[in-house]
């Protein structure tokens, strides 16, 4: 009986540490977890693969503010309304057109 429960413990504890970089991807909130969670159970198995994925899930990641998103979506759309503009200028030079 004691030796079974040992087993378990050996096993669970293997288990854990096989998916370490999975659960901290996961306690980091990174919105990466199951591409490292994927990653980790396919080549966790290797030595590389897991420490491949221990260190990305380790990895800093910048979340962008909302505020941030809107700023670059705002330039886009000004350089987009920017890019129309002179198109339209170009072509009224070219053919002469005036106000």
């Amino acid at each position: 009986m004691m030796k079974s429960v040992v087993e378990f413990a050996a096993i669970a504890v293997a288990v854990a540490i096989y998916f370490l970089p999975s659960i901290l991807a996961d306690r980091r909130r990174r919105p990466d977890t199951l591409i490292i969670a994927l990653f980790n159970a396919c080549l966790g198995w290797t030595v590389v693969g897991w420490v491949v994925a221990l260190l990305w899930s380790l990895t800093r990641f910048e979340a962008r503010s909302p505020r941030a998103i809107t700023l670059m979506k705002r330039d886009a759309q000004t350089a987009t309304v920017m890019a129309a503009i002179v198109t339209r200028a170009q072509h009224r030079d070219r053919h002469g057109d005036r106000y």
